[in-house]
């Protein structure tokens, strides 16, 4: 029997974020996720038909974590110049980098995707209205560069990030500061 009271299932969902960043997705389990959420055992089996629902939920809600919130989009300078890019791409990596366990938990759903086609499903519609939405900005902010810019600077940075979490000894921050530079330099051209 699905249960609809909502918060109690974005906890469960964020909570099933929470073990496929600790656990992988071979630890995702309904009993898991109860006791990720600290709630009594059975719960997570009353929201979700099935495993597969209960990752197909977090991968749709692993995005709507990583989306920057109001204050973010709305103290975004005007300016169209490269420092503004470069200023945007930092806070783009750091935003991501700073929610360690989703962008963990994105990885295991990107793996498991390859098997599941309903989270393949998910995942490609939420990327590409991703891709879709930064190009869009990028556009109407009038920022130096065009559409693919903005997606060869999506692939650099992805890796950036997955650099920065899984093996964070690689690159120092200052390298980080430069490489985030030195991509819009080199990808983005007036």
């Amino acid at each position: 029997m699905a249960r609809r009271n909502p918060e109690r299932r974005a906890a469960l969902v964020d909570a099933a974020i929470e073990v496929l960043a600790k656990e992988g997705a071979r630890g995702l389990t309904f009993r898991a996720v109860d006791t990720e959420a600290a709630v009594p055992v059975g719960t997570a089996s009353n929201y979700f038909a099935n495993r597969d629902d209960l990752l197909t939920q977090a991968g749709a809600r692993v995005y709507e974590r990583l989306q920057p919130d109001e204050a973010a989009t709305t103290r975004r300078p005007g300016a169209s110049d490269r420092e503004t890019y470069v200023m945007l791409m930092h806070e783009l990596v750091d935003r991501i980098s700073a929610f360690h366990s989703g962008y963990l938990a994105l990885l295991e759903l990107r793996l498991e995707a390859t098997r599941r086609p309903d989270l393949r499903a998910v995942l490609t519609e939420r990327v590409r209205a991703d891709l879709d939405a930064n190009v869009a900005f990028h556009l109407a902010a009038g920022l130096p560069g065009d559409e693919t810019s903005v997606k060869l600077l999506y692939l650099a940075f992805n890796w950036l990030i997955v650099e920065q979490l899984t093996l964070p000894g690689v690159f120092s921050p200052a390298e980080r500061e430069q490489l985030v530079a030195a991509a819009v330099d080199r990808i983005v051209r007036p």
